[in-house]
């Protein structure tokens, strides 16, 4: 085996580990009641299989907050992460607009 070989087979593992890709969602903040956590509610628009009308689906992620600075109804960006608790999976990364007062 040549050396340029070997030195391409070594760094395979290292560069297909750094070339993964977590999953971004961008949701609105539902609850911010629990301590270092925020629930963030994510919708999408899917096409109905049968039907074919334009649907809305939603669904409820816990993601963490380690400052607590989200508040509800302000929309986030969040970031898959290791597990953090039994339903927690998700971190967010950062304020996408502000909730508006009325």
């Amino acid at each position: 085996m040549s050396e340029a070989q070997a030195q391409a087979q070594s760094t395979t593992p290292a560069t297909a580990a750094a070339a993964k890709v977590k999953r971004t969602l961008v949701g609105k903040v539902v609850s911010d009641k629990r301590a270092k956590t925020v629930t963030v509610l994510v919708e999408r628009r899917v096409k109905h299989e049968l039907y074919g009308k334009i649907v809305a689906r939603s669904r409820k992620y816990h993601a963490h907050d380690e400052n607590g600075e989200y508040k509800m109804g302000d929309t986030v960006e969040i970031v898959e992460s290791r597990p953090l608790s039994k339903t927690k999976n998700w971190v967010v990364t950062r304020l996408v607009e502000k909730a508006r007062v009325v």
